[in-house]
């Protein structure tokens, strides 16, 4: 395969992926490939990938899951640029999709095509449902995954309206789940020399990142209902509390750590109080339980508070805002946000790979994300390959 320009050193030095995705979980799912130093060629149609022309929102998605890409413009309706992608598609180690059900098919790119393109590829496609069930041809994104799965259902106030989570979580978690397996199956391929055909679908992952939930549905028979803050069998445990400045969030659910928080709080009778004697009882009483810890908090700045109840081993943290977020000593000292480039060539800060290790450094920057077919000409050249436009 294609040696990529990425230090040769970094884990997927020399891994070719081809990224026919769009907006968020195969874009994204590719983006961590790139960051480990594959070589990424994204196809984008001559419109580009969808989020490019929606505004704010899409420019965000650009920004956080197509940097380090190579983008070139292929019209897969257009039989040069088709077999161009079948082209790509046989150099390639990885293909990675989230077009709807079908649509790889009508191309003449279904799974069977591209594995007798490229027999050891490994071929990961995202749908919103899943192949199997009656909604596979439906459109699927994250919102409507939330909503399918009980995530909302689970979400929000006791008595208001279900919620979302606050950003694109069950899209984000996919593209990991993507990654994860791509990276399984190349390296079973190195054993085996085997391709392999993943199927990833939002659903399933929304449905997976509720273990918890399913496991307290599975003891109780319960069915998980929105609660607000605070978690639905342990008190307090999640609960909020308003500071002299701010809030924060505190678990101490154990008996020992509900002890030292009465005592730190000043209350050392609440243990002894039949309301709050064990977990059952806290939970039936939650309220009459913040109500009691709460003038403790509210004498003390956030900061004061965190501290004196971490100190004490005690679980809080103090909730910030996205512009607290990146001023904190401990984002700033865990090195997550890199520079990268946009489109425009601004420059701006964005989370890289959430971990360390010596393969992958994080002092390599977050690369730039591609203009639309900036590297055509490079990557066709590359592999022997014609643009359309220049046939007659």
């Amino acid at each position: 395969m294609t040696q990529t320009e990425n230090a040769p050193d970094l884990p997927l030095a020399g891994i070719v992926v081809v990224d026919l995705g769009q907006y968020i979980a195969a874009p994204g799912a590719a983006q961590t490939l790139a960051d480990l130093g594959a070589d990424v060629i994204k196809v984008e149609s001559p419109e580009g990938d969808q989020a490019r022309g929606i505004g704010v929102y899409g420019e965000a998605i650009m920004r956080a899951y197509n940097r380090r890409k190579k983008s070139i413009v292929l019209d897969l309706k257009n039989d040069v640029d088709l077999g161009n992608a079948r082209s790509l598609i046989r150099h390639a180690d990885v293909v990675v999709h989230n077009l709807r059900p079908g649509v790889m098919d009508r191309l003449g790119l279904s799974a069977a095509a591209i594995r007798e393109l490229n027999p050891t590829v490994v071929l990961a496609s995202v749908s919103g449902f899943g192949t199997h069930g009656p909604s596979r041809a439906r459109p699927g994104l994250d919102i409507a995954a939330q909503a399918e799965t009980g995530m909302m259902s689970a979400t929000g106030e006791t008595d208001g309206d279900p919620q979302r989570v606050g950003f694109p979580l069950v899209d984000h978690a996919t593209s990991y789940v993507v990654a994860q397996a791509i990276l399984a199956a190349l390296y079973r391929r190195e054993r085996t020399g085997l391709g392999d055909e993943i199927e990833v679908s939002l659903l399933d992952v929304a449905v997976d990142l509720q273990c918890v939930n399913w496991g307290e549905y599975g003891i109780t028979g319960v069915v998980p209902r929105r609660s607000g803050n605070g978690q639905p069998t342990a008190a307090p445990a999640a609960d909020i509390f308003r500071t002299a400045d701010g809030s924060i969030v505190v678990s101490a659910y154990t008996a020992a750590r509900f002890e030292q928080l009465c005592a730190i709080a000043n209350c050392p009778e609440l243990p002894k109080d039949p309301r709050f004697a064990d977990n059952p009882a806290r939970v039936a009483h939650r309220a009459e339980l913040l109500d009691a810890l709460s003038p403790f908090f509210s004498e003390l700045d956030t900061e004061t508070a965190l501290q004196q109840l971490t100190s004490a081993g005690i679980v809080a943290g103090a909730v910030r805002s996205y512009d607290q977020v990146l001023t904190a000593a401990d984002v700033i000292a865990s090195g997550i946000f890199a520079t990268a480039s946009s489109v425009e060539g601004a420059q701006y800060d964005i989370p890289g790979l959430p971990y360390r290790s010596q393969s992958t450094p994080r002092n390599r920057g977050a690369g730039a994300v591609p203009e639309l077919g900036e590297h055509t000409g490079e990557v066709l050249s590359r592999y022997g390959l014609v643009d359309h436009a220049t046939v007659h």
